[in-house]
């Protein structure tokens, strides 16, 4: 299954806000990280559904290394927590 990069931020308190450097203005949120986290799986469907509807589809996701390696993100990710996101998520999540 394919994973997407998230970069997890503390937008202050009792707020997580998780964005994806792969999908552009896609972002999820929460009280805390665990519920950023299994909002994410969500935030990302929604883009996807948006993306389909605009004809285009979903970018294939980079790798850590990758994103480390492209100057826009590799301060991004030295500075917050970066976690892998499956989309679409395998069924035994879903239980």
């Amino acid at each position: 299954m394919p994973h997407y990069v998230a970069i997890i931020e503390d937008a202050g308190p009792d707020d997580v806000s998780l964005w994806f450097p792969d999908l552009p203005g896609c972002i999820s949120g929460g009280d805390d990280a665990d519920e950023a986290l299994e909002n994410a799986p969500e935030a990302i469907a929604f883009y996807a559904q948006e993306l389909t509807e605009d004809g285009r589809e979903l970018p294939p996701p980079r790798t850590l290394d990758e994103l480390k390696a492209d100057p826009e993100f590799a301060d991004d990710i030295r500075k917050h927590t970066a976690v892998l996101i499956e989309f679409p998520p395998s069924d035994d999540a879903e239980e």
